[in-house]
């Protein structure tokens, strides 16, 4: 049985007139085991691969070589399916007319590797119909209670509306997870993002076919390490409060203010996917109404449910203060990640006025976000900013657009800007 603790990071302090409340909620599990052999319910894990023709022969020989890479980390006793997708979706293995999953033995492992390797570059682009086959795929097997999809393109999705992906990727919201990657230069960081975050997953540029393999086997083996299939964070707050907003902002930001479902009329209920031994850090933002210096309240209450069971709680306070020393203060977690959380939007927005042609914004943002950076001690967020801009003054974000930017050091810059630093003890 896995083990989860809540730890609470703010300052509970509010000056006369105050009302919005601030906490990062820290947690932590530990004994998760392995993806369908702890816990109740099976795993399921389909493997889908671009194979239009803009991968061509090459980038289909790497995919596949990867893809049979990416089978040999999925556990025996692990429902599994590839499915092969360009402007329409197939199910590659196993073969079967309709969607149908098989369990992971020496068998089938060999037998799925052996379909993989007949894969030939052919068509267009389609991503809505891999999803839509990947859901279907899924449902057949009743028992599974963790899905995961890892998902790889190398193109734009030019072969249907933005609103039919768009239509797709609401229709599987909430059925399966999905990491998504994106091999070469030439796919939109923004449209494999949106599938990416829609499905609790996470979105990463692979800048040539031979890093395939080491990626897939990465993935694979990180999912296969999530032994608890799915928990929620619920929050609670008090008659007349407001939630201002439920982030996720380690290891990557993540809002989830939207995906809120009600638990009842003062308790939300918001996703947070299957865990292995990790730590993720959620920022809870809580609006109440103005008490009398000398009061408190209990803010929030924080939980982390599997099921019905709630494994892990925090509480989230608020104490009314004359005290200007106190209610001053500024909780350092807190303040680290709304940098982060300002740090991701400011590069992803100084990319787009770059791709715009808005130069003038474009240093702005991007330069905001080298001061961000060098505030927060994301290091991994400077080097690659380094790539896009010439730094002049750090502390101060004074930078230079470069003249000359590799593609891939942009799409690299992108795809990563929503991966976050702890907060420096």
């Amino acid at each position: 049985m896995a083990d989860f603790t809540a730890t609470v990071y703010q300052n509970e302090f509010l000056p006369d007139g105050g009302t919005d409340v601030h906490a990062i909620v820290t947690v932590n599990c530990t004994g998760a085991g392995a993806a369908g052999q702890s816990g109740s319910g099976d795993a399921g894990e389909i493997i889908i691969v671009d194979t239009s023709g803009s991968m061509g022969r090459d980038g289909v020989q790497a995919a596949a070589y990867a893809a049979q890479t990416a089978l040999d980390q999925i556990l025996d006793g692990v429902w599994f399916a590839v499915i092969s997708g360009n402007d329409r979706a197939q199910l590659a293995f196993p073969p079967s007319a309709e969607p149908v999953m098989v369990k992971m033995d020496p068998y089938t492992r060999q037998a799925a590797k052996d379909a993989v390797s007949r894969f030939y570059a052919d068509g267009g682009t389609a991503m809505g119909t891999w999803l839509r086959l990947a859901s279907r795929v899924f449902a057949t097997v009743p028992s599974l209670s963790q899905k995961h999809a890892l998902l790889l393109t190398d193109g734009e999705n030019q072969h249907e509306t933005p609103e039919a992906l768009t239509q797709a990727i609401t229709s599987v919201t909430g059925q399966f997870q999905c990491d998504a990657r994106g091999v070469g230069v030439a796919w939109q960081v923004d449209e494999v993002r949106r599938i990416a975050q829609a499905l609790l997953g996470t979105v990463d540029i692979i800048p040539a076919p031979d890093q395939l393999a080491a990626e897939f086997a990465k993935i694979i083996q990180n999912a296969m390490s999530r032994g608890v299939a799915q928990a929620d964070l619920r929050v609670w707050a008090p008659q007349g409060a407001e939630v201002l907003f439920v982030r996720q902002v380690a290891p990557t930001v993540e809002d989830l203010t939207s995906r809120r479902t009600a638990v009842n009329p003062l308790t939300g209920s918001y996703p947070t996917g299957s865990w292995g031994d990790e730590s993720r850090d959620y920022h809870v933002a809580i609006r109440l109404a103005a008490k009398a210096v000398g009061q408190e309240q209990l803010a929030a209450r924080v939980q982390l449910v599997l099921g019905d069971d709630t494994v892990a709680q925090g509480l989230v306070k608020a104490l009314w203060s004359a005290d200007e020393a106190l209610t001053t203060r500024i909780s350092p977690e807190v303040a680290h990640y709304t940098g982060q959380t300002e740090l991701a939007q400011a590069i992803q927005d100084g990319l787009a006025a770059k791709a715009a042609g808005d130069t003038a914004t474009a240093t702005t943002k991007l330069g905001r976000a080298v001061q961000l950076a060098a505030a927060t001690g994301n290091e991994e967020a400077t080097t690659r900013l380094r790539k896009v801009v010439d730094i002049d003054d750090q502390e101060t974000g004074t930078v230079r657009l470069k003249r000359t930017v590799e593609k891939a050091d942009e799409m690299a810059l992108d795809t990563a800007s929503t991966k976050t630093t702890r907060v420096r003890k």
